[in-house]
């Protein structure tokens, strides 16, 4: 449908281009062009095919056409799930109601475990421009093969999104794939941070931290623990003393437990 509407804008501007050199070449006196033969209502057709051309290429852009929709386009509507996080932002100048076009520089780990610079275009709410800052992870659709280039995952299947990012933690040694099963079959409670050490080991760029905590049972009883775990820089603000966090542990282990913190603090 894209590719349509621009032929149809661009045979527009030839046709009524053609025309009016048409028009004008065709009414000649023995002294040479008529003034009149060039300017007229012969111009108002070529007037408008310069002014809907450009517009017609900007809101059949991919950024924009996605915003619309809502849906990836359709040539990474199969594509595969990676993890970018993004190291930079601009805009591009453009603006979907008042919304800004953002160009978003991102380092994307493949479904491989590859990594690759790239970057995507996405029409932003004005809320969620404070959300894009250096070191947020992001869900993306890339082609293989031609990586330039790749769009924000719009498809809505949270299980695939989510399966991406943990496999990108492991890889990073944010988290164990044990870690991932106690989060998925454990019971879920909440701790309040008691300690917090920072023993100096960097892994991939992420600290470990040791958390002391406070475990509240579901019965309303308590037990005290503490996680080691490794955290992104921008992460180890969410684990400070006094601080209330999501846990998972397993019933019958209660020290196999993990903190349960989001991505992108």
């Amino acid at each position: 449908m894209k590719k349509l509407i621009r032929i149809a804008a661009l045979l527009f501007l030839v046709g009524s281009l053609g025309y009016y050199l048409w028009h004008g070449l065709g009414h000649r006196t023995e002294e040479g062009f008529e003034f009149l033969a060039w300017v007229g209502p012969q111009m108002v057709a070529p007037i408008i095919a310069l002014t809907v051309v450009p517009v017609v290429f900007a809101f059949t852009g991919d950024s924009v056409m996605t915003a619309l929709s809502g849906r990836n386009s359709a040539a990474f509507r199969d594509g595969l799930v990676g993890v970018g996080t993004v190291t930079a932002t601009r805009p591009t100048g453009m603006s979907l109601n008042d919304q800004p076009e953002l160009r978003i520089d991102l380092m994307v780990q493949g479904a491989d475990g590859a990594p690759f610079a790239s970057y995507a275009k996405a029409v932003v709410p004005m809320t969620d421009l404070a959300l894009l800052t250096p070191g947020t992870m992001l869900p993306v659709r890339y082609l293989p093969g031609r990586t330039d280039r790749v769009e924000l995952d719009r498809s809505g299947d949270i299980g695939k999104a989510q399966g991406a990012m943990n496999e990108a933690m492991i890889r990073q040694g944010v988290t164990t794939r044990e870690n991932l099963e106690i989060a998925e079959r454990g019971v879920v409670a909440q701790a309040v941070v008691r300690t917090l050490e920072v023993p100096g080991e960097i892994r991939n760029g992420n600290p470990k931290v040791l958390v002391g905590l406070a475990v509240t049972r579901p019965d309303g009883s308590t037990f005290t623990t503490e996680v080691a775990k490794f955290l992104p820089p921008r992460a180890v603000g969410q684990v400070q003393v006094g601080r209330v966090v999501n846990v998972h542990y397993l019933p019958q282990n209660e020290s196999a437990l993990v903190l349960t913190l989001p991505a992108n603090p």
